[in-house]
C-alpha cells in the first residue's frame, strides 16, 4: 500500500495545487505547468491559478502596450469572476476597465497604475465594484472628482486608497482639492491613503483627517501648501500617521508625524489579495494542449 508521502501531485484538489502554482512566476504557470501532465493542464486552465493577477511590472515594462489588454483577455475569463486581487499597469482604453468591471464580481484589491482610462467611465462602472477594499489610481491623470465620488458612493468597504500624482505633473496640473473634498466627504472608512504630490492645502488635509475617524495613515509628501500642527494632531488623532508634506531620504523617520508607532501596510490589509523578455514584448508561447478528454500524448504526473 502507497503511504501518504508517495501519493501522486495529481490526487491533490485543484485548490491546493492553484495556491501551489500562485508561487511560480507567471511565465512558469503559462507555459510550462500546462505541459507537465493533463491534471496540471486543467488546474491552469481554471479559476484556481488566477485568484491573484498581478501583471504590474511585467505591464511596466510591455513596449507593445496592446499586449498588456490581451494578457488580461486570456487570463480573467479562466477565473469565472473569483478573482480577488487584480494588479495591472498603463490601460490605455476604456474597454480594458469594462472589461474589468464586467468580472470584478468577487474583486477587494485593484490597482491601476499610470492607465489612461477616463473619469467617465469609472463614473459609469464603480457600482460594479462594490466588493473593493483597496484601490490604486496612482498615476491616473485622467481620473478626477467624479470618479472619486462614485467610487466613495458604491464602495463602501474601501478601507485603502492610493492616489499619487508624478512629481513632474504638478507644474502643469491644477491642485486637486475638489478630488479631496471628494474623498472626505465619500470615503469616510478609509484606514490607509496616499495622496502625493497633487496640489492640495491645509484645509483639504483636515477635512478628509476629520471625516474619516478610521485613518491611521495618510501621505501627503510634495503638498507644499500643507502646514500641520504636529502637537494638535498628536493629541486629538492619536492613531494617526502622516507622512510628509516634506519629502526627506527613507531613511529619516523624523520625516513622519508619528501619533503612535505605525504598521506595516501591505494588501493583506485590506483583504485577500512580471515577466517579460528582454526586449518588452509578450514573447511568452501558451500551451494550448490537447483535447481534455483524449489522455494520449499527456505525460504521467510527477
Amino acid at each position: 500500500m502507497e503511504s501518504a508521502d508517495q501519493r501522486g501531485w495529481d490526487e491533490l484538489i485543484p485548490e491546493v495545487l492553484g495556491s501551489i502554482f500562485s508561487n511560480l512566476s507567471l511565465e512558469d504557470v503559462l507555459t510550462v505547468v500546462p505541459i507537465v501532465c493533463k491534471s496540471w493542464y486543467k488546474v491552469v486552465m481554471g479559476p484556481y491559478c488566477w485568484q491573484i493577477i498581478d501583471i504590474e511590472e511585467w505591464s511596466d515594462h510591455q513596449c507593445h502596450l496592446n499586449q498588456i489588454e490581451r494578457m488580461l483577455w486570456l487570463l480573467i475569463p479562466r477565473t469565472n469572476g473569483s478573482f480577488r486581487k487584480l494588479s495591472v499597469s498603463r490601460l490605455q482604453y476604456d474597454h480594458a476597465f469594462s472589461f474589468i468591471a464586467d468580472n470584478s464580481h468577487s474583486l477587494q484589491i485593484l490597482r491601476l497604475t499610470r492607465s489612461k482610462i477616463s473619469d467617465s467611465i469609472v463614473e459609469q462602472l464603480a457600482d460594479r465594484l462594490s466588493s473593493l477594499t483597496f484601490l490604486d489610481l496612482s498615476y491616473c491623470d485622467k481620473i478626477g472628482t467624479r470618479a472619486l465620488e462614485a467610487i466613495g458612493k458604491h464602495c463602501k468597504s474601501l478601507v485603502g486608497l492610493c492616489f499619487n500624482m508624478h512629481p513632474l505633473d504638478m507644474w502643469e496640473k491644477p491642485s486637486k482639492k475638489d478630488e479631496a473634498h471628494a474623498i472626505a466627504t465619500t470615503m469616510t472608512k478609509l484606514k490607509h491613503l496616499e495622496l502625493t504630490y497633487i496640489c492640495i492645502d491645509t484645509t483639504s488635509v483636515l477635512e478628509i483627517i476629520c471625516n474619516c475617524p478610521n485613518l491611521e495613515f495618510i501621505d501627503v509628501r510634495g503638498n507644499w501648501d500643507v502646514k500641520l500642527d504636529n502637537k494638535w494632531l498628536k493629541d486629538k488623532f492619536s492613531k494617526l500617521t502622516v507622512l510628509g508634506p516634506h519629502v526627506v531620504d527613507h531613511l529619516e523617520k523624523h520625516c513622519c508625524y508619528e501619533c503612535e508607532d505605525s504598521s506595516n501596510y501591505s494588501d493583506s490589509d485590506y483583504g485577500s489579495w512580471d515577466e517579460s523578455d528582454d526586449d518588452g514584448r509578450l514573447e511568452i508561447i501558451l500551451y494550448q494542449g490537447q483535447d481534455e478528454d483524449c489522455d494520449d500524448g499527456w505525460p504521467p504526473s510527477p
